[in-house]
């Protein structure tokens, strides 16, 4: 599992193994920010909104980025992890509930591989991660047992889920945690609301409990109460809510178990947003579904879509980053491009305009990777 955020690094089906830690170098870059600041999720020491992306800092170090809905979090070459912006349940990791608007460091360890955040709303916040010894660990709200420790009580430093280290992919939903070992099985814990955590019933739990028996899931992406996960096969597949379409079903039914999306075996990524959902193929061709109120699907048409629909005509798509009524993507050309809602400038383009199709954030051909939550207004994204 490379070193990233949970959205927009991905392993072509087939290549690569699961396996502990970095499997290939992930390359460093500056930290830049946009959108809504409200908290200071931004990191730049202020509560100022910002339309167009802005420097954190001076330094190139940041390897993983994620955001939640009011916060954010990022690793840095060292293996350090900091996080910035609302605190109010602990989120932050650093023992306390006091707000941050500037990066501070998370403990004193430097074995960091990969983290999430989710929320639900403002005050659901719960971090997931991953350490490159391949060891579980959680922190944050815990109201539906979705730190996953086994009880309900709200962490505000990381806790250790188990003893297991073969944890290999993780991500984090509105108020339910997900988690993918080396041996290819999927696991959930937290809310069940909406049949989300895939294990065909309504039980919540407090504790990782194994999805199903298959041994060949891939990568995870959880939205707020559905989820997405794409398997070595190249197929894709989806549960929990399904008020919008998101599931790809064609329908509005809610699944309490993993459904496969159409049958095309040649998916690269799927990642989950608020209530949409993205997939890119092979072809590096980009495709979404689920809710459009805002243009968030970027097929520059509205009203919501249950099947996936492509987003243009374009081959060129590496990654993408569906948020809450807004979505962020980056080209093979490292050009980033946003679309869907701006009313607090999440789309970094200098205006406050929406868009139903695809704009380019500025003129770099240099971003790295980039990262939207579900429910947040604001983008982080990464440059050399």
């Amino acid at each position: 599992m490379p070193i990233g955020s949970d959205k927009g690094n991905f392993i072509k089906p087939g290549f690569l193994p699961l396996t502990v830690g970095p499997v290939t170098p992930i390359p460093a870059g500056a930290l830049w920010v946009t959108g809504y600041n409200n908290y200071g999720q931004l990191g730049l020491g202020d509560t100022v909104t910002r339309s167009s992306p802005t420097q954190v800092g001076a330094y190139a170090n940041w390897v993983g980025l994620s955001g939640a809905r009011f916060c954010s979090f990022g690793t840095k070459t060292d293996g350090t992890l900091w996080s910035w912006g609302r605190n109010n349940r602990g989120q932050l990791g650093v023992g306390d509930t006091t707000d941050r608007s500037s990066p501070v460091q998370v403990g004193a360890l430097t074995n960091w591989a990969t983290l999430s955040s989710g929320s639900i709303a403002g005050n659901d916040q719960f971090v997931v991660a991953i350490k490159a010894n391949g060891s579980l660990y959680a922190w944050g709200y815990n109201g539906s047992g979705q730190v996953g420790d086994g009880t309900y009580t709200t962490r505000s430093s990381p806790v250790q889920l188990g003893s297991l280290t073969t944890w290999a992919e993780c991500s984090a939903g509105g108020i339910a945690g997900y988690a993918i070992k080396t041996d290819g099985t999927i696991w959930s814990w937290g809310s069940n609301n909406n049949g989300a955590l895939g294990q065909n019933d309504a039980t919540n739990r407090s504790l990782p409990t194994q999805i199903g028996a298959l041994t060949n899931w891939l990568k995870v992406s959880a939205g707020t109460t559905f989820v997405s996960a794409l398997k070595t096969d190249g197929t894709i597949w989806a549960w929990g809510l399904n008020s919008q379409g998101m599931l790809g079903q064609g329908n509005t039914t809610n699944y309490s178990s993993p459904v496969q999306i159409g049958a095309l075996t040649t998916w690269l990524s799927v990642s989950s947003g608020y209530s949409q959902m993205h997939g890119i193929t092979t072809g590096g061709a980009l495709w979404s579904w689920g809710q459009n109120n805002s243009g968030q699907l970027g097929i520059n048409a509205a009203g919501d879509k249950s099947s996936p629909v492509q987003v243009g005509a374009l081959t060129t798509w590496a990654s993408t980053s569906p948020g809450s009524s807004q979505s962020v993507a980056l080209k093979t050309d490292g050009t980033a491009w946003g679309w869907g809602y701006n009313g607090q400038g999440a789309l970094g383009t200098g205006t406050l305009t929406n868009t139903s199709s695809p704009v380019q954030i500025g003129a770099l051909t240099s971003w790295l990777r980039l990262a939207v939550r579900p429910r947040a207004s604001f983008t982080l994204l990464s440059k050399p």
